[in-house]
């Protein structure tokens, strides 16, 4: 991915994000293991990769949007935290870092 313009790049972490954010979303209220988000990434990024996953979600970790539980078997189970509900659900403002696409009808 190093040929891609940092702008380009920028867009794709910040749009990953918010898929995965959507997907746990789905998941609730019994978290989903990183194995299965991966497709759902793919769907939309198809050279997206396990350590891409799991690196956006340390950065979703960082920002409380999302909890990890890292296993003895180095596999990880994850969950929205109150920030993360509240944001996937537009209740809070949307914050730098990722593409929640806007509400256009209301």
């Amino acid at each position: 991915m190093s040929h891609y313009s940092p702008d380009i790049l920028k867009v794709r972490r910040e749009a990953i994000r918010w898929h995965l954010l959507s997907a746990i979303n789905l998941s609730r209220p019994v978290g989903i293991y990183t194995e299965a988000l991966l497709p759902i990434v793919q769907s939309v990024y198809v050279d997206a990769t396990h350590q891409e996953i799991r690196r956006e979600l340390d950065y979703l970790e960082a920002r409380e949007m999302c909890a990890i539980v890292r296993d003895p078997l180095d596999r990880w189970s994850v969950d929205l935290t109150r920030t993360g509900i509240d944001f996937v659900e537009y209740t809070i403002d949307a914050q730098p870092g990722v593409a929640r696409p806007r509400i256009t009808q209301g």
